[in-house]
């Protein structure tokens, strides 16, 4: 009998690698291997309907518990801390020791903390699993002061979130509009006024200088009064597991550098989703991409290439959704700049055409989808010529 396959994480990545795999016919039994309290969930809802009360946890799982046993998939909660790759071995911090024929590394990412005073205190939160989502919920409610630090996309939807909970929220951020310096300042001037209309206070243009004990927030010589202070400043790539097994890195030195099969630079480890730094078959080098669908798709692309299938790769458009209150933003993109942007409205809807040299390399649409469908095909078509 063979080694099992061996997946290391529980977000989309991971399952969809173990579903890539039984579905293009492998056999092995496979051992998914997280840290997370729950098998895989979906963490778009987390900072949505689930923080707004209006799905139960049930609700979040991506298969029913009867799929695991039925694919043999055994889900192990524990934490992979060392990885052999010589004698194809991984180590657990409950002690297991685990052999395997083919592993996945799909460890993801977490949340960043500013480096100043304060980020770590007992009134701060970060939003990545669901365990705290439940705990951010726990700590709000009508008239609770909440900052939120960072006008990311998971920072916006949380704060109308909080907003409809009866929070009083205000959103901190060091750019003058959200998601300035992605989508610019068009595009970051509509989320703004998004987010002001469902209440949320803005106060942007500068870095936070600290957080107290209260937990209130330090914006220069302006201090916000807080009961709860929500860190959206980003994430950091967990890679410890594979740079100390010696895989090679992206060029920034973090992140887990594979081609577009998903596979590293040491036989019999691939990886995929937010760790990576991914070759992409159509648009000819290495992209780094945060998106649930792009995770998805690497993660199939792994576990069908597990299963043999030669012909699996990353090919198709990175992108993803945003749902700020009943607002939808659909965008794909390169994701790696852009030099002008062009938008286009008509009363609430608009598109934004994002160019480089010429080519469309972005596409950002709400309330239009005919734009995001043509501009998907024109990146794609674009790229090739």
């Amino acid at each position: 009998m063979s080694d099992p396959i061996l997946i290391v994480g529980g977000g989309p990545a991971a399952l969809a690698a173990a579903r890539g795999y039984r579905d293009a016919g492998g056999v092995a039994h496979v051992v998914l291997v997280t840290d997370d309290d729950r098998p895989p969930y979906r963490r778009p809802a987390l900072s949505k309907e689930f923080l707004r009360g209006e799905l139960d946890a049930s609700e979040l799982a991506l298969e029913e518990p009867g799929w695991y046993p039925a694919h043999d998939v055994e889900i192990v909660h524990d934490r992979v801390v060392g990885l052999d790759p010589v004698a194809r071995r991984a180590r657990t911090e409950g002690g297991r020791e685990l052999a395997y024929e083919d592993a996945v590394l799909a460890t993801g990412a977490e949340p960043v903390r500013p480096r100043v005073d304060g980020a770590d205190g007992p009134g701060v939160r970060v939003l990545r699993t669901a365990a705290s989502s439940e705990d951010l919920a726990s700590v709000t409610g009508p008239e609770t002061r909440v900052v939120v630090v960072g006008a990311g996309f998971i920072g916006c939807e949380a704060a109308v979130s909080l907003a409809r909970r009866g929070a009083r929220v205000t959103l901190v951020a060091d750019e003058g509009v959200p998601q300035e310096r992605r989508l610019g300042p068009g595009v970051g001037g509509r989320i703004a006024s998004w987010l002001q209309q469902e209440g949320v206070e803005l106060l942007l243009g500068a870095p936070i200088d600290g957080i107290d004990a209260g937990p209130d927030v330090l914006v220069g010589d302006v201090r916000i009064a807080a009961d709860v202070v929500l860190l959206g400043s980003g994430v950091e790539p967990r890679d410890d597991l594979a740079r100390d097994a010696g895989l090679r890195l992206g060029p920034d030195g973090r992140h887990v550098a594979v081609d577009a099969t998903m596979a590293t630079s040491v036989p019999g480890l691939w990886a995929a989703g937010d760790v990576t730094f991914a070759g992409h078959a159509l648009a000819g080098r290495a992209l780094h991409v945060e998106h649930w669908g792009d995770a998805l798709a690497h993660g199939e692309v792994a576990g069908r290439r597990l299963a043999g299938d030669t012909e699996a790769q990353w090919d198709g458009v990175p992108g993803f959704w945003s749902t700020i209150g009943d607002r939808t933003l659909k965008y794909a993109a390169w994701g790696d700049g852009h030099d002008s942007v062009e938008l286009e409205s008509d009363g609430e809807a608009f598109t934004a055409w994002y160019r480089k040299d010429g080519r469309l390399v972005g596409v950002l649409a709400h309330d239009r989808d005919e734009d995001y469908d043509a501009g998907t095909e024109r990146i794609a078509a674009e790229v090739a010529t």
